[in-house]
Parts: structure tokens; C-alpha cells; sequence
């Protein structure tokens, strides 16, 4: 992280694009923690949990390079982490907007900065399709998304990645596995999970039995990464030497498939709550999104010195923790 010409005794400046949403928020905590001034950048308000950080209202989808220009110049950063992006509900052409066509307006505001900093791109697993089951999906396989989040976030990437080769802009690109832990989105499949055992517990809290867990079908494996490792990541990233990192790919995720109905078992096993779980049966229509993910995250070792510490378990009681009330989550 620069901090001779930007860097204060306060810490090195980083600005965090979708500040406010599920993972940016606390990548802007964490690099608080550290000691950095952070500008926390979203057209919503930052609320309490983001107490001392600078907080600038701005639609991103909206701005132009130019708008993206003069908040750079201004807030002049060592480090910028793009947080933003669509990832639950929208069509294709909303994803594009906030996916791809954000990213490409950003890395021409940073091509036009004296001294670019650190750009870190939040990507996902989801560009690169399908998966060969039993094996880790390295960074170099060729990518081909079958869904409008997979495609769009492709964009995005190679955007930052085309901006490295032909701009000289200091950029890495984190292909993040499904995040998972306290406050996930409550349109994701964790997040439902977790607002039904709420109301179930409450339901039990009442003498009422509670409604059984229907869920779409669970025949897929996907690779998870706790969000304390992968704000982890991104801390590691904007320390990483340029020569190591600088127009990079590097997965970020457990390296494992998980069976997606066992995860669910667990979860509410570890409720502590005793409700049935049932899966729709299987549509006619075909599957839009694939049956194995699994990342090989040797190279984010190797580049960023970066593993994964925290468990499943650890991950699944600190997402039960924040949804579902202390008396039906303490038993294991």
C-alpha cells in the first residue's frame, strides 16, 4: 500500500465502492480497523456501522468517467476495492449497467489519475461455468458463464484486466467463491434459509409449530468462503507487490465443493431447531446455472500468502448468530 505522496499519519487512503452493501461494508471496517481513512462510496446512506469513515452519496451506476474522475482526484486513494455490482434480482441489461459497464467507465477515470492506485475488482466464481467435478477450477481455464451475473461479471474483469495491458492502471482481479456469514443477502439462498429459522424460532417461542423448509431443488456443489477470509483477501491485495499482482486473476474460496443440501442440513442442525426440510421436485425447464464449483486457490497462497482459516461451522453459527434469536441457535 503507497502511502508516501497520498498516506498521512492517519493511514493510507482507501475508497470502497459499494460501501454500504453486504461485503463493502466490511471491507471498510476492516481497513479502519488497520488504521486507513476510508471513503465509503454508494447512493445509500452508511448508517451505524460505519462510524468514522467518510461517506460520499453517489448513484455509480449513473455517474459518468468524468464524475468517477473528480471523486478520484478529491479523495486521491491509495487503494480503490470495487464492491459495487448486481447480483440478486434485475435483468441481464441491469447487470451490465452495474456488472460491466460501471467497471469500464471506472478504469478510464483511473487511466486519467497521475499515479493510478491500487485497483482491487471484486469478480466471481460465476464467470467461469461450469466446473469439472472433483477437480479445483484454476485461473487460466477458459471462461464460459451460463448465467446474466456470470456473463456480465466477466465484463467487468476483463475490463480491469484490458486496462492493466493498455492504461497502466495497478489492478487485480479477486474471483470470490459464494460468500457466506453473518448478514448475507437476504435474497440468496442463505438468506432465506435464515429468515424462515427466525420465524421459526419465533413461531416455537409462541407454542406454535413451525412451518416446514421448502426449498427450490439442492443437487448442486459450490465452493464458499467465509467473509472474514475473503475481507482477509482483499486486505492482503492492497499490500501485494505490483509485479506480483497487477493484471492478475487469484480465486478466493474454501478450495473445496460443498453439497449444497448437506450445508443446508447442517445450518439447521446447528439451529438447534427441528424442522423438515423438503425440495421441489425438479423442473422441465433446463438448468440455468451449474452443478459443480470448486476453486483451486493455490495461487492466492502463493501471490497474497492468503488461506483459508475460518471453518463451515464457524461461517454458518456466525450467519445463525446475527438471523435467528439466541435461545433456538445455542445448541449444537
Amino acid at each position: 500500500m503507497r502511502t508516501a505522496e497520498h498516506g498521512t499519519a492517519a493511514g493510507p487512503r482507501v475508497m470502497v465502492l459499494g460501501g454500504t452493501g453486504y461485503l463493502g461494508r466490511r471491507i471498510g471496517e476492516a481497513f479502519q480497523a488497520d488504521g486507513a481513512q476510508v471513503h465509503l462510496v454508494s447512493r445509500r446512506p452508511a448508517g451505524d456501522g460505519a462510524a468514522g469513515a467518510r461517506h460520499v452519496t453517489m448513484d455509480l451506476v449513473a455517474a459518468d468517467a468524468r464524475d468517477l474522475g473528480a471523486l478520484l482526484a478529491s479523495v486521491r486513494p491509495d487503494v480503490v476495492v470495487n464492491a459495487a455490482g448486481r447480483v440478486w434480482q434485475g435483468d441481464e441489461a441491469a447487470m451490465t449497467a452495474g456488472n460491466a459497464d460501471l467497471v469500464g467507465r471506472l478504469t478510464r477515470a483511473l487511466a486519467g489519475l497521475p499515479r493510478p492506485p491500487r485497483l482491487i475488482h471484486l469478480g466471481s466464481v460465476h464467470e467461469y461455468g461450469a466446473g469439472t467435478p472433483g477437480a479445483g477450477t484454476r485461473e487460466e481455464q477458459e471462461c464460459a458463464p451460463v448465467t446474466p451475473y456470470g456473463r456480465t461479471k466477466l465484463l467487468g474483469t476483463r475490463a480491469v484486466l484490458r486496462a492493466v495491458a493498455d492504461d497502466g492502471v495497478d489492478g487485480v482481479v479477486l474471483r470470490l467463491a459464494q460468500v457466506i456469514g453473518a448478514g448475507v443477502p437476504p435474497a440468496s439462498l442463505f438468506g432465506r434459509v435464515a429468515a424462515h429459522l427466525d420465524e421459526a424460532a419465533r413461531a416455537r417461542s409462541r407454542g406454535e409449530e413451525p412451518e416446514e423448509l421448502r426449498l427450490p431443488p439442492l443437487r448442486a456443489h459450490r465452493d464458499l468462503a467465509d467473509v472474514h477470509d475473503t475481507v482477509d483477501a482483499v486486505r492482503a491485495a492492497a499490500t501485494a507487490p505490483k509485479a506480483d499482482v497487477s493484471g492478475r486473476v487469484i480465486n478466493v474460496g474454501r478450495g473445496e465443493a460443498v453439497p449444497m443440501r448437506a450445508l443446508i442440513d447442517r445450518m439447521v442442525g446447528l439451529s438447534g431447531l427441528d424442522i423438515p426440510v423438503t425440495e421441489a421436485a425438479p423442473g422441465p425447464s433446463p438448468r440455468t446455472d451449474v452443478a459443480w464449483q470448486q476453486l483451486d486457490v493455490s495461487r492466492a497462497l502463493r501471490l497474497l500468502g492468503w488461506q483459508p482459516r475460518r471453518t463451515l461451522d464457524d461461517s454458518l453459527r456466525d450467519l445463525l448468530a446475527a438471523a435467528v434469536p439466541a435461545p433456538a441457535n445455542g445448541r449444537t
